[in-house]
């Protein structure tokens, strides 16, 4: 696929003459229906829905702990997992498992984690929602080589410098080619072999946090194959909420995958040996499985008591995008409460029939389930999806008596608002396929060490967000506050700190964001798995 039929195939998702303009309200109309992706089909047969327990990924211990910070340590290692039933899938994992184990962290105190990659490729881990230095950020080049690797940083290098690639997809994107040719605050070396110590201050509030590879160029196949898990802080201030806790507060991670007729994970990369980043032609606008797991498992049911859960739900799908809602819907609705988003708690809890999650966001909901009838099956459905991706999973409502002495608080906290007035300037990102360059912002492929916005430690912005297509936005390091859509409100689901935000086809978003603590080279890109890959990120350096 040459770079003509590569900008051609981006008319075609777009659709003709939308490549970067609108036609005219019909086009933005049409544009606001559509969702990202393409589907992968299986070519294994589906298990039927409901069959499997939901498994919950296991907490991890500290290795040690001193006055102030826990320490731990995770093995990147291939494994051999029954995801399927009867089927063994090799998935790259971080400690054995998908999704990796939980951490669970206190507010103020630090967490240290150290990687050991034992496997075939380079990794980079970033802690998404993570408050965090650059050094430990996850920086897209700063490379964690596999054990024993002799190769040095520009023998990797060479595997994303696929310039002399003229068939590839991302052929002509110059600043992916550039990994060698770092400049400015970002140019520094970072590429260590076999283990890497991150050290995260946790100077945040209560959140559900994940993290997952972030390697240039290949973090869609690395997510996709199974380097993903929760990583939660908790805080005093949450702590005496009367939230369900304990068996019922259940992390939910969702994710779609597609699977080979050998069982091994389905992703249509454009150079199935990795060495060159991208999808094919088919699924450069993202890639959808057809098999939806709940924290590595396919469709999986719960028993629940008739009392309140917790559901820490995580949108870790390369692209697909969700509509949650229960079914049956209880009496009277609002059966999803939200008492929280990405940056942690609301100020107060909002009920929803059902909500909206992009790539890389999460929602804090409460469950009633002493609203249903003992012996009801309750489905989490998909209203996004069709076929088998339209369920998700099943709630099981037990018949015994319970005890449930939780509540859900009319005020869950006190917000900080930032004030608009204090911004000290407004900046525009673009999001969108460029005729000349594959996706972009502002019109330019990702080249690492070239910002494009260079904010003052300590300063209040305005970011303006805009689209072609549909794009999950995420900023690094700190949170934000949604300001309006279109020159609007914000939207049903903008509410509280945010880190990722769904910018929809022909839109655009307004976000405040003050730049706190840390200074050095962070990052903004697409969380469309697929877009990141080709080239849908930027720098930002806070000096």
């Amino acid at each position: 696929m040459n770079r003509r039929r590569f900008l051609g195939a981006g008319v075609a998702v777009l659709g003709a003459g939308a490549v970067g303009a609108f036609a005219g309200p019909a086009t933005a109309r049409l544009l606001a229906e559509a969702r990202p992706g393409r589907l992968l089909s299986s070519e294994v047969p589906l298990p039927a829905a409901f069959q499997v327990p939901l498994p919950v990924p296991a907490v991890l211990a500290p290795v040690r702990s001193d006055a102030t910070a826990d320490h731990y340590e995770i093995t990147q290692q291939v494994a051999r997992l029954e995801i399927l039933p009867g089927l063994r899938t090799e998935a790259w994992t971080y400690g054995g498992t998908f999704p990796g184990p939980t951490l669970v962290a206190r507010s103020g105190r630090e967490v240290v984690v150290r990687h050991r990659n034992e496997l075939a490729v380079p990794t980079v881990v970033h802690l998404h929602g993570g408050h965090t230095p650059a050094e430990s950020d996850g920086y897209p080049v700063d490379l964690l080589l596999p054990v024993g690797s002799s190769a040095d940083r520009s023998t990797w290098a060479a595997h994303a410098d696929h310039t002399d690639h003229a068939d590839h997809p991302t052929a002509g994107m110059a600043g992916m080619a550039g990994m060698t040719g770092m400049t400015g605050a970002a140019d520094r070396s970072r590429t260590v072999t076999g283990e890497r110590t991150y050290a995260y201050p946790c100077r945040q509030r209560a959140a559900t946090l994940w993290y997952h590879d972030h390697r240039m160029g290949f973090t869609g196949p690395a997510v996709w194959r199974g380097l993903a898990g929760f990583h939660l802080v908790r805080d005093e201030e949450e702590d005496a909420l009367p939230l369900p806790r304990g068996e019922r507060e259940l992390p939910l991670m969702l994710a779609d995958r597609s699977f080979a007729a050998d069982g091994s994970f389905a992703y249509p990369a454009a150079d199935q040996t990795l060495a060159v980043p991208g999808v094919t032609e088919d699924y450069m606008n993202g890639v959808l499985g057809d098999v939806l797991l709940v924290n590595g498992a396919p469709w999986p049911r719960a028993g629940v008591d008739r009392a309140r859960y917790r559901l820490r739900v995580l949108n870790a799908s390369n692209t697909r995008l969700y509509r949650l809602e229960l079914d049956p819907q209880p009496s009277g609705g609002g059966a999803l409460v939200q008492i929280g988003g990405d940056g942690g708690l609301l100020e107060q809890p909002i009920a929803h029939d059902a909500v909206e999650i992009a790539p890389a966001e999460r929602f804090d909901l409460v469950v009633d389930f002493s609203r249903y009838p003992a012996g009801t099956q309750v489905r989490l459905m998909n209203r996004f999806g069709s076929g088998r991706t339209e369920e998700v999973m099943r709630f099981d409502v037990s018949s015994r008596p319970v005890r449930d002495d939780s509540t859900v608080p009319e005020r869950l906290c006190t917000l900080e608002r930032l004030d608009p007035a204090a911004a000290v300037t407004t900046r525009t990102f673009g999001f969108r396929r460029s005729r000349n360059a594959g996706w972009t912002i502002n019109n330019q492929p990702y080249e690492p060490g070239r910002a494009l916005a260079r904010p003052a430690l300590g300063s209040t912005e305005i970011w303006r967000f805009f689209s072609d297509v549909h794009h999950p936005v995420h900023v690094h390091l700190n949170s934000f506050q949604v300001l309006s859509r279109n020159g609007k409100d914000p939207g049903p689901y903008d509410a509280g700190w945010k880190d990722t935000v769904d910018l929809r086809p022909a839109e655009a978003v307004e976000v405040l964001v003050r730049f706190t603590d840390y200074a050095g080279a962070y990052m903004l890109h697409c969380h469309n798995l697929e877009h990141e890959d080709m080239a849908m990120m930027a720098d930002f350096v806070v000096e």
